[in-house]
């Protein structure tokens, strides 16, 4: 069974959400602070994290950091009031693979996290799970990354971008394509979270390296070249 952690102050949200997780087959720990929360995410293994911004001990932001900080790549889903573009960059920025702004239909929140929990479904040879483009190597089954044979760390949600762009090379990808595939979801079009995530992308396989390889079309979307 997939087990989801929850750091959430607030009672009724907590208990809503593990009720519903439950429900979905889900194990479910909850813990209502931040340094309680990071104690617990650092002491067992979970699949999902699910994690609120404003909490006491700890904000959300702080202890997403933390954890990244500690080299743990569990998919972290941020959930938030503040629902302003700099909010969700600044959740982001801080390591978080998703983000839902309160109150949002428990629906849409299983949706999310069926997303960030999917995998490769298992293959006898290890070797068809390493997917090549160029002088970048994406591995799903250790899901590690290099460019040039050095190694790339990526979030969950960075790490599904680009082993979407390696599944289709060469190939335009709409903004609505990508936010079906990696989100399971269609995002609102006014939303420039997609575009958030590939410059985070972006930034990590092309840092040192003259020759780009993930290009803007504008108005069109992106293509890996």
């Amino acid at each position: 069974m997939l087990k989801i952690g929850i750091a959430e102050d607030d009672p009724k949200i907590a208990g809503l959400l593990k009720s519903a997780l439950e429900e979905n087959n889900y194990q479910v720990l909850t813990v209502a602070n931040g340094i309680d929360a990071l104690e617990l995410f650092m002491g067992e293994s979970f699949n999902l994290l699910i994690i609120d911004v404003m909490m006491p001990g700890l904000n959300g932001i702080q202890l997403c950091k933390h954890i990244r900080e500690n080299a743990m790549h569990t998919p972290i889903l941020m959930l938030t009031a503040m629902g302003t573009i700099d909010d969700k960059v600044t959740g982001l920025e801080a390591g978080a693979d998703d983000y839902l702004v309160k109150p949002f239909h428990l629906k849409e929140l299983l949706a999310r996290v069926a997303a960030l929990l999917r995998r490769q479904p298992p293959l006898e040879n290890k070797t068809e799970y390493k997917l090549y483009f160029e002088d970048l190597t994406l591995d799903t089954y250790s899901k590690e990354v290099s460019r040039d044979g050095k190694p790339i760390e990526l979030s969950a949600k960075e790490f599904v971008l680009l082993e979407l762009f390696m599944r289709n090379p060469n190939r335009l990808l709409s903004r609505q394509f990508i936010g079906e595939q990696a989100w399971d979801i269609s995002f609102e079009t006014g939303t420039n979270v997609i575009d958030v995530y590939i410059n985070f992308l972006r930034k990590k396989i092309e840092k040192d390296f003259d020759r780009k390889l993930i290009h803007t079309k504008i108005n069109m979307g992106y293509i890996l070249k």
